[in-house]
């Protein structure tokens, strides 16, 4: 029986993603078969023409039929890139978005570029909390970014809480973020500069419209109640204790979420309250001050 090559078992993979709805069929072929081979994903280019051998073509075949079924492109993988980092992905918690590094990346610009912030985080004087970590992924990219920052990172999960200490382990962060069980802001002490939170927020009634690949996420890391945005509203009653004079609060939402959860904002006596939208032009950030 002729082998298969590198070029064939891609060419077939993406035929076989095509027909199973997989989004970036092709991308989603590279990346398994260069994982599988433990090679980086641009080298596969250069060995078209190897043939691969029944163990890893059976091996193959279970990750594309997983894959095919819904299963996570990162849990198949086991990890996920994030701000720059490479962080363990799995079952535990949700697999963290685009758009949550989007509202990272605001964030470290806006800690930069204020005066104020800038010099608090250089004398370590800057305090961050992280609310529902997860993996832990916006944690440590502030570690990461500010070593000079504390930063506090929170979860109701233990199995997610376990997850973000081997990330912040495998990134030589484990000093640099103190993580603790918490709903919400039930066990936290002391004030923060920033408070920053991608929590739950959709609703339960939204099942049915969900992606095979999000339902594979952790219900508890995805759903927030009958509305969606029971946690977020919440956290905004939760946060003017645990608030700096001046501290900001930074929400990722849901989409059709901003407009009430703006209004609860002034209704709670934050001010500088505002908006941004992410790449595809929803409305997914929102940022206040208080007091």
């Amino acid at each position: 029986m002729k082998m298969m090559t590198v070029l064939e078992v891609l060419q077939a993979t993406t035929a076989y993603f095509k027909k199973h709805n997989v989004e970036n069929p092709r991308l989603n072929a590279e990346h398994l078969l260069a994982h599988l081979l433990g090679r980086k994903r641009i080298e596969l280019y250069l060995e078209f023409e190897r043939g691969l051998t029944e163990s890893e073509l059976s091996a193959m075949r279970e990750l594309v039929k997983r894959r095919g079924e819904g299963e996570p492109l990162q849990h198949l993988l086991g990890t996920v890139e994030f701000c720059g980092h490479v962080f363990l992905c799995d079952k535990r918690a949700m697999v963290p978005r685009p758009e949550t590094e989007e509202l990272v990346e605001l964030l470290k610009s806006e800690i930069r570029n204020v005066p104020a912030y800038a010099k608090a985080t250089a004398s370590g004087q800057t305090k961050i909390l992280d609310v529902g970590t997860g993996s832990g992924a916006i944690a440590l990219s502030f570690a990461a970014e500010f070593p000079e920052a504390q930063i506090v990172a929170l979860d109701i999960s233990n199995d997610a809480l376990a997850l973000a200490q081997e990330n912040a382990a495998r990134l030589s962060l484990a000093a640099r973020v103190r993580f603790l069980k918490s709903n919400l802001l039930e066990n936290v002490e002391g004030t923060f500069d920033l408070v920053v939170a991608n929590l739950p927020y959709v609703s339960t009634q939204a099942r049915d419209t969900l992606s095979r690949e999000v339902l594979h996420d952790p219900g508890v890391a995805v759903f927030a109640g009958a509305r969606g945005d029971e946690l977020v509203r919440d956290l905004i009653a939760q946060a003017p204790m645990r608030l700096r004079p001046g501290g900001m609060l930074a929400l990722e939402i849901g989409i059709g979420q901003s407009e009430a959860l703006l209004s609860a904002l002034a209704e709670k006596n934050y001010r500088d309250i505002y908006s941004k939208n992410d790449y595809s032009g929803v409305t997914r950030f929102l940022f206040a001050r208080y007091g």
